[in-house]
């Protein structure tokens, strides 16, 4: 796997379909905290692979998966990850807009990065947006109460106290996975997690980028109010939400239709 390095990681990527085609739509595959490239893929949130003739560039983010990192609580606040998305973006596709296809922390990393960057991108596909503004609050005091298990009674149990939590009806059938975080980062990681926030819904309406908001119910790690408040920031207001897991199995080709009705406009 190819790997670009940045201040305190290495990123590991990878890019698939057309060679240097540049005619071929770029999309970036983001992913979720505490998951990966492969997690992603087996919790049915890959939907960049279903964008026919794209060029896809999937990353781990910084201390996640393959990728490092060092325990900075600041490194993992929404915009510094944004920092690491546009670095990448430059790297690996210099100059050209990208659809950008995200869920949750990957979400708010490319409404960042789209805040900072306008021109980098076509669209943005915004899966399972994370808690933010009032209820931001109460979930950051889950990751802090998180990190503090972790360091007290270690990561198993951290593990086995999570599974006890419902999983969303939307993905019922899916398989948990364990933390893709090594555990001498995952403190750290969860902190800044706990510290970070959207900023206020009237900063978000200045993004341009056409959008589509894929939620999922009954999730208060991502809840509908969140989506319902982007959807009314964030121009277009399209929104689809899955309750079950055969309207999750559509998002493929709602985001495969998203893109290229972007691209072709």
């Amino acid at each position: 796997m190819p790997s670009f390095t940045l201040d305190h990681c290495t990123l590991d990527y990878q890019v698939s379909g057309p060679v240097e085609d540049r005619g071929s739509p770029a999309v970036v595959q983001l992913h979720g905290l505490m998951s990966d490239t492969p997690s992603n893929t087996s919790g049915g949130l890959d939907l960049a692979a279903f964008v026919p003739g794209a060029r896809v560039v999937r990353y781990d983010a910084r201390g996640h998966g393959r990728s490092t990192g060092e325990p900075v609580v600041d490194d993992w606040l929404w915009p510094n990850l944004a920092h690491d998305l546009l670095a990448l973006l430059e790297h690996v596709f210099p100059g050209q807009p990208v659809h950008g296809i995200g869920p949750s922390m990957g979400s708010a990393t490319l409404l960042y990065a789209a805040l900072d960057q306008p021109e980098k991108f076509a669209s943005l596909t915004l899966c399972v947006p994370s808690t933010s503004w009032a209820t931001r609050r109460g979930q950051a005091t889950i990751y802090r109460e998180s990190a503090e298990m972790i360091e007290t009674l270690g990561l198993e149990t951290y593990i086995r106290a999570t599974r006890t939590v419902p999983q969303p009806p939307a993905v019922a059938d899916r398989e948990r996975h364990p933390p893709r975080v090594a555990a001498d980062l995952l403190p750290s990681v969860l902190r800044g997690a706990a510290a970070t926030d959207l900023p206020d819904p009237q900063i978000l309406s200045s993004i341009t980028a056409a959008n589509l908001i894929l939620a999922w119910s009954d999730d208060a790690a991502h809840p509908l109010s969140s989506s319902e408040i982007l959807r009314e920031a964030l121009p277009g207001q399209r929104m689809h939400i899955a309750r079950t897991p055969g309207e999750l199995a559509t998002w493929p080709r709602l985001c495969a239709e998203f893109v290229r009705e972007c691209d072709n406009a």
